[in-house]
């Protein structure tokens, strides 16, 4: 339960203490509204209180709103989110308003806010209510309101006391990105009022609290003759402002996003009227769109089911599997990338390469990205020289003694493979833990090279490592339980998240991915405008379509792939006409960005010029060209059918780890919540009757799985049949 407790010192000074006792981080509930009501009621009914400081028990203010809240109150249908979102609005007005004769503004008693650490959300939102903010000088903490990351935003009038307090241009970032930024950083930006040490904290709100005047108590919104920074939207100098703010907002979301075109509308819509009714307005639209399925299922799959996956929810049960010292075979870009964000969690790491030279060049990539960091004032010197010092760069295997988690990030080729593993089995320990990073090839094969296979496993990094938050994890078909937990605590260690799959070519991410790219491949080879196929993607809500991710990805990697697969499946590979524009073009030497030549042209400073005229000459246009929800449905079904597939084959065996994955490994439509996710938003007999349509019109590979089509008959969604969710009545 979350805990508010009050004090009243000696010289009546009340303090309310936020502090949740069964969590970390303080984070709201509609239940510790009630709490904090009836304390202030208190607080301001007793005439020996002058005043009162809302701070926080633990290091930091507060995470937010509970989001799993905020999922169950959809569940109890738009009139009672909007109940009691102005329920919320009601004690943030007696907050802000503290007993203020609303006439004469006078006689209320000041409210400060203290603010330890981190506030965001609702941790920012309660605060903008009181009349001062005082933060903790604390680098470390972020201030902010994140809630559009996960398809919502601020709805407990941040939205609009953000934007009256600083100016829609002003407030853009933080509402419409999200953006986190330091106490120094808040004060500089207006989001806070004072920066203060932190031991001198409570000290400095007290002296506030206890010197506060009636003036101090009103806030701009409520003051006569207020008018919003930079302009209202019927002024001259606000309306450009508006005009922009919504071009803006509909070029990073091709309109695919509800929460962002919601929030725009209630800060255009709340300043043109008085402020009391603004959060009415801001309530219907946060209503709005939490009863949106595209908000509820971002909510699942980017907070809950993220959260879980994180917290180990697939970990099988075994002692604490830590990783104490790592070692890392090849200093190549991935195994640097691995060794950087390894030693940046504190764990002692050997980088391994062939050549000194390469293990150094291998360990500078890792200063290369500290000093970035000291550039923007994010790593100081002595965090830089903590980081390297932990990274051993050699070419000597003897130094992996004492390691308990190798991670061999090699060539893609199962001979240099099973050689490197010959040699660390014969440098570790009995119980040193074998993972291979590799993103195609089948783990048991691999494991086949191991003395020891029940230690053998399977990591998947994605490049680059230090910012792609997804690692899927392989599990061989001798592979333990003691490997994959130490898969998934090393994972957890370097602060990223984790799926757990069974050993199949191409595993989930790569088998749902390369689909997607080879269905635009083929569009072209049809004569579909290029730049169609981009758009059509983008306008669905992938960040990079087909042609350019292949270009990215590079096209001579694409080329190396269908041919291993080719000489795999033999007889039954399904893509000779996709192979024909991708050797097309590497026998052409356009082999993508980093040729600086593919899909697209290039400068030379390899920044996109726009698609190139070439494909043309080889690929005449068609003068019919398909219609826009078509090419988008064959891009989204080559994915989601390969991830239902997946499940079907036991590749997936959670598919809370099928959605997670695909957002975060590979950026499918996030506002969908992923491919399981978006199954359920269409209905499973709509995603049948599409598939019908695409194979009728372009082949087998479109058939809808048994599985889709048994749930189809049945009425079914994947979430209330694997997700153990309750079916609507």
């Amino acid at each position: 339960m979350t805990d508010f407790t009050m004090t009243t010192d000696q010289d009546g000074v009340a303090t309310i203490i936020w502090d949740v006792k069964s969590k970390s981080m303080n984070v709201m509930s509609t239940e510790a509204f009630t709490l904090l009501s009836d304390l202030v009621d208190t607080a301001l009914a007793d005439a020996g209180v002058k005043g009162i400081i809302l701070t926080s028990g633990k290091k930091d203010f507060a995470g937010g709103m509970d989001l799993k809240v905020i999922a169950q109150m959809r569940a109890c249908g738009a009139q009672a989110i909007f109940d009691s979102l102005m329920g919320i609005h009601k004690v943030m007005r007696k907050i802000e308003r503290a007993g203020m004769d609303p006439k004469t503004q006078k006689g209320g008693k000041p409210i400060a806010a203290a603010l330890p650490g981190t506030a965001l959300g609702i941790g920012l939102e309660l605060p903008l209510s009181c009349h001062r903010i005082f933060a903790a000088d604390n680098p470390k903490a972020k201030i902010g309101l994140p809630e559009i990351m996960v398809g919502i935003f601020p709805g407990a009038g941040g939205t609009t006391r953000l934007s009256r307090k600083l100016g829609a241009m002003m407030a853009a970032p933080f509402l419409l990105e999200g953006k986190l930024v330091d106490p120094k950083s808040a004060k500089a930006s207006g989001l806070i009022d004072e920066v203060v040490a932190p031991e001198d904290l409570m000290k400095r709100a007290k002296e506030w609290v206890l010197a506060a005047a009636d003036a101090d108590l009103v806030k701009p919104w409520d003051a006569k003759g207020y008018k919003m920074p930079g302009g209202a939207p019927y002024s001259a100098p606000g309306f450009p402002t508006f005009v922009g703010a919504s071009a803006m907002v509909h070029g990073k979301t091709m309109g695919v996003y509800p929460a962002a075109q919601a929030l725009l509308a209630a800060v255009y819509e709340g300043a043109l009227v008085p402020f009391d009714t603004a959060l009415k307005i801001e309530a219907r639209h946060f209503t709005s769109v939490l009863m949106n399925p595209s908000s509820a299922a971002m909510i699942r799959s980017l907070f809950i089911n993220k959260e879980a996956l994180e917290k180990g929810a697939n970990r099988p049960a075994a002692p604490d599997q830590s990783v104490k010292k790592l070692g890392v075979i090849g200093a190549g870009m991935m195994g640097a990338g691995i060794a950087y964000v390894s030693a940046l969690a504190g764990i002692e790491v050997v980088l391994i390469d062939a050549s000194q030279e390469a293990a150094d060049r291998g360990k500078a990539h890792s200063e290369g990205i500290l000093d970035k960091g000291m550039k923007r004032g994010t790593v100081t010197a002595e965090k830089k020289a903590e980081v390297l010092v932990r990274i051993t760069a050699t070419t000597d295997y003897a130094a992996l003694k004492g390691a308990d988690l190798i991670v061999e990030a090699v060539f893609e080729d199962p001979k240099v493979k099973a050689e490197v593993t010959a040699k660390v089995e014969a440098a570790t320990g009995a119980d040193c833990i074998y993972a291979t990073n590799t993103s195609t090839l089948p783990i048991s094969g691999l494991a086949g090279a191991s003395t020891r296979p029940q230690q053998f496993i399977g990591i998947h990094f994605f490049s680059p490592v230090d910012k792609m938050n997804l690692v899927e994890i392989i599990r061989g078909e001798k592979t333990g339980d003691i490997a994959v937990a130490k898969a998934l605590d090393f994972v957890r260690q370097i602060r990223k998240t984790p799926i757990v799959v069974n050993d199949a070519r191409f595993f989930y991410a790569n088998r749902c991915i390369i689909p997607y790219i080879n269905e635009g491949i083929r569009m072209v080879a049809e004569g579909v405008e290029p730049a169609l196929i981009e758009n059509a993607a983008k306008l669905v809500g992938m960040p990079l379509g087909p042609l350019q991710l292949v270009d990215e990805t590079s096209i001579d990697l694409g080329v190396k792939i269908a041919k291993a697969t080719k000489a795999a499946m033999g007889a039954d590979y399904p893509d000779e006409a996709v192979d024909k524009v991708l050797f097309w073009m590497a026998d052409a030497g356009r082999m993508g960005r980093k040729s600086k030549s593919g899909f697209y042209a290039y400068d030379e400073k390899g920044d996109r010029l726009g698609l190139w005229d070439g494909l043309a000459a080889k690929y005449p246009r068609d003068k019919m060209q398909p219609s826009l929800a078509d090419v988008q449905h064959r891009l989204l079904f080559a994915q989601v059918l390969e991830a239902v597939r997946a499940l079907e084959d036991g590749v997936l065996t959670d598919i809370r780890e099928g959605d997670v994955g695909a957002i975060l490994g590979w950026g499918f439509a996030p506002w969908s919540g992923g491919p399981f996710s978006w199954l359920d938003i269409i209905g499973a007999a709509r995603a049948v009757e599409i598939c019908r349509g695409l194979t009728a019109q372009f082949g087998p590979r479109f058939h809808a799985p048994a599985l889709l089509r048994e749930m189809a008959e049945k009425g079914e969604t994947f979430y209330t049949r694997f997700g153990g969710e309750k079916k609507a009545a």
